[in-house]
């Protein structure tokens, strides 16, 4: 993966939105990782760790005897997690730099996990055939990602009906699929992945940091989107002052876009 595929700021503004996003998204990851079976003692992989706070959350999980190898493309955000695994006291997590589209994972796993990574990418089976290839033999996989489709808020404002299209657009042009989520078990299958399961979550709120979502990643797309010619910087400076007031009204719902878990296992025998 290219970091030109995700539309997303990276760097230090982008590993600020991605750990508020972990503190809205954590109640419905904790409960996924505990469903598939994480354990104490168990080797995982986080690919495409951004903020480091899942890594963080699954150490904790595995505990000392267990081990946590997490990975990403954007250097700065490797280095802020390091220095916050630092600051958090968390010993049993590794941070490496490794492009799940060109190769495996060096080592053996017993869960690989990643959120909101195979929406950005061109081929998403051959990422998950890199993590299978990462798994052990009963290995799990874990993925959770979006379908933009089901964005709402309440009340309905033109605003974000225009976030919503112009974040779908721009990942599209780069290659992506906004709507990837329920694709995922297809996806898994066709990756050689077997007793696939999936679950749909959205977290939603009329207060709290989940209706800081929206503007947040508007602010976050606004260069992607100019540069690929779908509105000027005013324009764009306009949606966004309008999500954050919105996101300051009270009584107002904001949400998360619909989120799909998958799950599945590589069986001993295909």
């Amino acid at each position: 993966m290219s970091l030109k595929h995700y539309i997303i700021r990276g760097g230090i503004e982008g590993w600020e939105r991605l750990r508020i996003l972990s503190r809205v998204m954590q109640p419905t990851t904790l409960e996924l990782l505990r469903r598939v079976g994480t354990r104490p003692g168990m080797t995982c992989l986080e690919v495409g760790c951004g903020s480091g706070d899942v890594a963080f959350d699954l150490a904790r999980m595995v505990g000392r005897a267990g081990r946590v190898v997490a990975t990403d493309i954007d250097q700065i955000k490797l280095d802020l997690a390091r220095d916050e695994a630092t600051k958090q006291q968390v010993e049993n997590v590794e941070f490496r730099y490794s492009d799940i589209m060109r190769e495996e994972v060096e080592g053996k796993f017993d869960l690989v996990h990643c959120r909101f990574i195979l929406t950005h990418l061109p081929d998403p089976v051959s990422a998950l055939s890199h993590m299978y290839g990462a798994l052990r033999t009963d290995g799990i996989i874990a993925v959770e990602d979006i379908d933009f489709r089901g964005y709402f808020s309440y009340p309905d404002f033109e605003a974000h009906r225009q976030y919503v299209d112009l974040y779908m657009r721009t990942v599209e042009r780069r290659g992506g699929d906004p709507c990837i989520g329920p694709k995922l078990p297809s996806l898994l299958a066709d990756a050689g992945f077997q007793q696939i399961r999936m679950n749909v979550v959205q977290p939603a709120g009329t207060d709290g940091e989940v209706k800081l979502i929206s503007p947040l990643t508007m602010e976050n797309i606004a260069d992607a989107v100019i540069d690929e010619g779908l509105l000027s910087r005013e324009e764009a400076d306009s949606i966004i002052d309008q999500l954050y007031t919105f996101a300051r009204t009270e009584g107002t719902v904001g949400c998360m876009p619909r989120v799909i878990e998958a799950w599945g296992m590589r069986a001993a025998f295909a």
